[in-house]
């Protein structure tokens, strides 16, 4: 498995965590909204820095199609 993948599957799992939902439904969501490339192609900028700044990306993403910053 690629380190891309591990930190892809590590983010979901906390990203769920912290949303209080399961991975799979957090998946599902990713996937219906048609990011979960945006998300894992994001790998460099998401494993340097907090997973808060993360998570507020994938928020925004998931909002307005667009990158917090």
């Amino acid at each position: 498995m690629s380190r891309q993948m591990e930190f892809f599957i590590y983010l979901l799992e906390h990203y769920a965590q912290d949303k209080a939902m399961s991975a799979p439904q957090v998946l599902a969501s990713w996937e219906r909204q048609g990011l979960v490339g945006e998300i894992m192609d994001s790998y460099e900028m998401y494993h340097s820095e907090s997973l808060e700044n993360a998570y507020a990306d994938i928020d925004s993403l998931m909002a307005t199609g667009r990158h917090a910053w």
